[in-house]
C-alpha cells in the first residue's frame, strides 16, 4: 500500500522537473521494464488472482539470469499465495544481509471500472499503465533487476543481498512477510530492509521537491464505541436514547485533538521540510520542533490534514450501526473508530484518551484486536549518508527527508520482529492513482529508480576505506 504526500505545487521552492518522454538508457532499464510488464500481466488480486503464479514466473526469470536454484525459493503459504526469495551471495564478512522487499499482490481492479485493461501493461506518452505499476510491482521489478545487474558485473557484495516478493500486503489473510518470519525467518533475516513507503515528492507542475525516506509508520487500531438501552416503543420516546448518546460521544470525539508527540523521524521531517515550503508554514514547523507545546505553531501546521497526521495519533469515526426496528427505541448503537497510532504510543494509552474525550456520555470504548508494535527505524548516519550521497549524485539540490507513514505497509511485521525498515526507492512519480482507475507511473521516474537502487545497494554493500 503506497501512501505518499504527492503534489505540493504551491509549496515547491526547489528545482528539477520530470520529462514527459523516456526510453530505456541501458539494458538494465529494459530488463526492469520487461520484469514489470510480466508482473503486471499476471493477475494477483485477492479474489481470482495468484501471487504464486507471479512468484513462479519471476523464479524462472532469475534462473535464466544466472542465479542458482539453491538461491531461488518459491514459498507457498496458502492456496494461490506465493512468495519469491532470491539471494545474491556476498563475502563471508560476518555482516547480516540487507533485504529488498516488495509485495506482488494488488488491490482489486474491475475492468468495467477502468478505461484501460488493468492486467495489460500499456506504455503511452511516456507513461506506464496497469494495476500494480505503482503499488508495488515496480519496486519488485527494480529489486530483481538490481541484483541481476550486480551479478552480471561480477560484483561480490560484503554481505548477502536478499530480494523478497511477497503475498497479501493489501489486506489479505495470508500475509507473506508474517509467514516467512514465522516459518522461514532465515530466508529474510537481515540487518535492515528497503521497502515501499518512500519516494520522491513531485509538485503538480512536475518539479522535484524532496526525496522522502520512510523510517517509521503508524499503527492501525480499531475501537468500538457502544451505547446500550432497555429500549421501548417509539411512540413513547425518552431522553435516554442509545443513538442520541452515541451521537454525543462522536461529536465530542470529532472535536478532540490527541496530544502532539514528535519522535526522531518526525522531528527530522519537519526540520527539513520547513526549508521547502512557504516561509510562514516553515517557521511554524521549526517552532513545533523546538516546542511541541507551542499552540499557535501547532495550529498553523495542523491546518493541513497531512501534516496534522504527522504531529499526533489521529482517530476518526468510520462506521455506524444502531437500532433494530423503525418503530422501536434503539437498544444498541455502535460506532467504529479507526485510530492511526504513533509508534511510541500504545492502544491502551489511546483508549484512555478516547474515554476522557467522551466523558459524560453513556458510551463504552472497547479495543477491537490490538495493534502490532512498530518501533521507528534509527536514522543511522552511515545509511542516511549513502542515501544522501546517491540522491545528490542523481538530483543535485534535492533534500532527503525522513518521513513517517500514516498508513501501513509490510514494514510493520519486520519492525516488530526487530528488523529496521526504510521506505526508499528513488522513484519520483507524483500522483499514480494507486488503488484507483488506470494506475500509472512515468517511465522516466521508473528508469531513474532503477539506476538509483543499483547505486544505493552497491554503495551500502561496499566497504569504503577512509581517505588517508
Amino acid at each position: 500500500m503506497r501512501l505518499r504526500l504527492a503534489a505540493f505545487a504551491a509549496l515547491a521552492l526547489t528545482a528539477g522537473s520530470a520529462g514527459a518522454q523516456a526510453t530505456p538508457k541501458t539494458k538494465w532499464d529494459s530488463l526492469a521494464r520487461s520484469l514489470l510488464k510480466e508482473l503486471v500481466e499476471i493477475n494477483t488480486q485477492g479474489s481470482d488472482g495468484s501471487t504464486l503464479a507471479a512468484a513462479q514466473a519471476m523464479a524462472v526469470r532469475m534462473k535464466g539470469l544466472g542465479f542458482a536454484e539453491s538461491d531461488i525459493r518459491v514459498i507457498e503459504n496458502a492456496p494461490k499465495k506465493g512468495n519469491l526469495v532470491v539471494r545474491l551471495r556476498g563475502r563471508a564478512t560476518g555482516k547480516k544481509p540487507i533485504l529488498l522487499l516488495s509485495h506482488i499482490d494488488v488491490v482489486e481492479a474491475k475492468p468495467e471500472d477502468w478505461t484501460l485493461p488493468p492486467y495489460q501493461f500499456i506504455e503511452k506518452d511516456g507513461t506506464f499503465y496497469g494495476r500494480g505499476v505503482a503499488d508495488d510491482k515496480d519496486e519488485g521489478a527494480v529489486h530483481l533487476a538490481t541484483i541481476a545487474r550486480l551479478k552480471a558485473e561480477g560484483f561480490v557484495p560484503e554481505r548477502d543481498i536478499i530480494v523478497a516478493l511477497t503475498a497479501d500486503e493489501e489486506g489479505g489473510r495470508a500475509n507473506g512477510v508474517a509467514y516467512l518470519l514465522e516459518k522461514h525467518r532465515d530466508l529474510i533475516d537481515a540487518e535492515y530492509a528497503f521497502n515501499e513507503g518512500g519516494g520522491g515528492r513531485v509538485s503538480a507542475s512536475g518539479k522535484y521537491i524532496s526525496h522522502d525516506i520512510q523510517a517509521s509508520e503508524k499503527k492501525f487500531q480499531m475501537f468500538q464505541l457502544e451505547a446500550t438501552n432497555p429500549g421501548g416503543h417509539s411512540s413513547v420516546p425518552v431522553k435516554d436514547n442509545a443513538i442520541t448518546e452515541l451521537a454525543k460521544a462522536l461529536v465530542k470525539l470529532g472535536a478532540y485533538d490527541l496530544p502532539v508527540r514528535l519522535n526522531e523521524v518526525t522531528r527530522a521531517y519537519f526540520t527539513k521540510l520547513s526549508e521547502t515550503v512557504d516561509p510562514a508554514l516553515g517557521a511554524a514547523m521549526k517552532a513545533v520542533v523546538a516546542n511541541p507545546n507551542d499552540a499557535a505553531a501547532v495550529a498553523k501546521v495542523s491546518e493541513d490534514p497531512r501534516f496534522n497526521s504527522q504531529l499526533r495519533t489521529t482517530c476518526v469515526a468510520t462506521m455506524l450501526d444502531g437500532g433494530h426496528a423503525q418503530n422501536a427505541l434503539p437498544q444498541r448503537a455502535r460506532g467504529m473508530v479507526n485510530c492511526r497510532i504513533l509508534p511510541d504510543e500504545t492502544p491502551q494509552y489511546v483508549k484512555g484518551l478516547l474515554e476522557q474525550a467522551i466523558a459524560g456520555t453513556k458510551v463504552t470504548v472497547t479495543m477491537q484486536g490490538e495493534a502490532r508494535n512498530s518501533p521507528p527505524s534509527p536514522l543511522t548516519p552511515e545509511l542516511m549518508g549513502e542515501i544522501e550521497r546517491v540522491t545528490k549524485e542523481m538530483w543535485p539540490g534535492i533534500p532527503v527527508i525522513p518521513t513517517m507513514s500514516t498508513g501501513a505497509t509490510d514494514g510493520v511485521h519486520l519492525r516488530s520482529a526487530g528488523v529496521p525498515v526504510y521506505g526508499v526507492s528513488g522513484l519520483f512519480y507524483g500522483d499514480t492513482f494507486a488503488h484507483g482507475m488506470n494506475e500509472r507511473i512515468p517511465a522516466k521516474g521508473f528508469y531513474e529508480g532503477v539506476e538509483f537502487m543499483y547505486r544505493l545497494v552497491k554503495g551500502v554493500t561496499t566497504t569504503r576505506r577512509p581517505v588517508s
